[in-house]
């Protein structure tokens, strides 16, 4: 007997040999046919039963959400919707489930919203879109790792506890062993920091590029993948307070070089999934498509899924200064007919995913990689240039999403970097150690940051970051 999952017996030519397979009950129609799945493949396998051999009351045990386990010979189908299928000679009960209570839960076979499965994210996966969406998200993982590992950088674990603010933001969650309710005071009444846990203010980290920084300053060329959290109290499709990050850091490589690895990247983990995911990415081209027929026909997307993802591989991604992609969008009937929400006026202004979604999408149609941006709107790490203005910034962005990457060429020089902390009342003390990697042996060096649920987002179709991870977590919610 073969003990096997369910997607190896689809694939299997062992007909006639007794395999064994266990899973959770689809549907049970005509008490003669089971469709089970086990979550390896979207597709589940058919275990026909001759009801006249079984134990009635062991029938009436085989419901929607059951598992159960069920041993059998493989043959040729004889129906047309499967090529092969399992004719039971026994079968195991190894869980019930009460077809009265999952009538009230998303395992029913009536279809729910989005909003309804993310509420009972703990039984979603068990849905045939969310179990796509995982498998997918799981290959593309394993596809990040894989792309790194093959170009010779190392994997560097960051700290999720830290005292630095990467981005300036502070949008932070704050990290304490205190006693909120009676935290010790200073004279003056604010927190005393030096009696808590670490000795000083702490937060969970929003990055870990400074600290990737230090450790590509001595291996070369390093990435992180990991999580980081954003106390930003913005609810909407786009945004998670808790999210995972893909963040390489490379020693001598200016801004070119890191636009070059960014695109080689990303065509990497599409191809990847493109050639692993097809039947997961097949189902999900389908569901968007028929969730595009609901909507206004200027809203539909004008690529199907896999006609995107293709897309993406077979172009180049436009390279557009920031000066010049802001001459565009002055004089883009959007912005000129006050379609925009943001009206573009001037030089310096800070885009918006509107903004880089009519670059993408209507304009260039290709996914376009802005630099050279303003420095009043990035981050005091990025290198400035000789116009004393620009910094060496670069994004790249993707239809539907807008920026999916950000990164820089840091700043490398001592002074510089000195004066930028400075202006922005930075203290030299809290990033003590990250300035000293400019004493000892600076290098020109770049980096960038990926959102992995936005590129999750990207490969699914999914229109809500909050149906792209397990279990999101967003303003005023942190169940499960």
């Amino acid at each position: 007997m073969i003990q096997a999952k369910v997607a190896e017996i689809l694939e299997s030519d062992q007909f006639l040999q007794e395999f064994k397979v266990s899973g959770w009950v689809r549907s049970f129609r005509s008490n003669r046919f089971i469709a089970l799945n086990d979550g390896s493949t979207i597709n589940n396998i058919q275990c026909v039963i001759d009801f006249e051999k079984f134990n009635p009351e062991t029938l009436k045990r085989i419901t929607v959400g059951a598992a159960i386990s069920v041993k059998g010979i493989l043959k040729e189908s004889e129906g047309k919707q499967q090529r092969v299928e399992i004719d039971v000679k026994e079968v195991s009960i190894l869980g019930d489930a009460n077809p009265e209570e999952v009538k009230l839960t998303i395992l029913s076979p009536k279809r729910h919203s989005l909003e309804k499965l993310r509420e009972q994210a703990h039984l979603r996966v068990r849905t045939n879109t969310f179990g796509a969406i995982m498998r997918v998200r799981s290959k593309l993982s394993f596809a990040v790792h894989s792309y790194f590992q093959q170009n010779n950088f190392y994997y560097v674990n960051t700290p999720i506890i830290t005292g630095s603010d990467a981005e300036g933001a502070g949008e932070m969650f704050k990290v304490t062993n205190f006693d909120l309710k009676n935290p010790p005071k200073n004279e003056d009444g604010s927190i005393d920091y030096k009696k808590d846990f670490f000795g000083k203010e702490t937060n969970l980290t929003v990055s870990g590029q400074l600290e990737g920084e230090t450790y590509a300053l001595g291996l070369g060329q390093i990435y992180t993948f990991g999580p980081t959290f954003r106390a930003e109290n913005s609810n909407t499709s786009r945004h998670l307070a808790e999210f995972w990050m893909i963040e390489p850091e490379i020693a001598f490589c200016d801004l070119d070089g890191n636009m070059d690895l960014a695109e080689d990247f990303i065509k990497y983990v599409v191809s990847y999934v493109l050639e692993n995911c097809k039947d997961d990415l097949e189902f999900l081209e389908q569901r968007l498509a028929n969730e595009d027929k609901a909507k206004p026909a200027a809203e539909r997307s004008e690529m199907g899924l896999i006609e995107k993802l293709k897309f993406v591989l077979e172009n180049n991604f436009k390279r557009v200064s920031y000066t010049e992609a802001i001459d565009i969008l002055k004089d883009s009937k959007p912005n000129k007919k006050k379609k925009f929400k943001y009206i573009i006026e001037e030089w310096g202004a800070d885009l918006q995913s509107e903004h880089e979604r009519y670059l993408v999408e209507k304009h260039f149609k290709c996914p376009v990689i802005l630099f050279d941006y303003p420095a009043k709107i990035k981050a005091f790490y990025m290198r400035l240039n000789e116009d004393g203005k620009t910094v060496r910034a670069m994004d790249i962005l993707f239809p539907g999403i807008g920026e999916i990457v950000g990164g820089s060429q840091r700043e490398e020089r001592l002074d510089v970097l000195k004066e930028k902390m400075a202006e922005l009342g930075i203290e030299e003390k809290e990033l003590w150690w990250y300035l000293d990697t400019r004493k000892f042996g600076t290098c020109v060096h770049s980096g960038f940051g990926l959102g992995f649920e936005r590129l999750v987002q990207f490969v699914t179709g999914m229109g809500n970051i909050r149906d792209v991870i397990p279990f999101p977590r967003t303003p005023q919610s942190a169940e499960f």
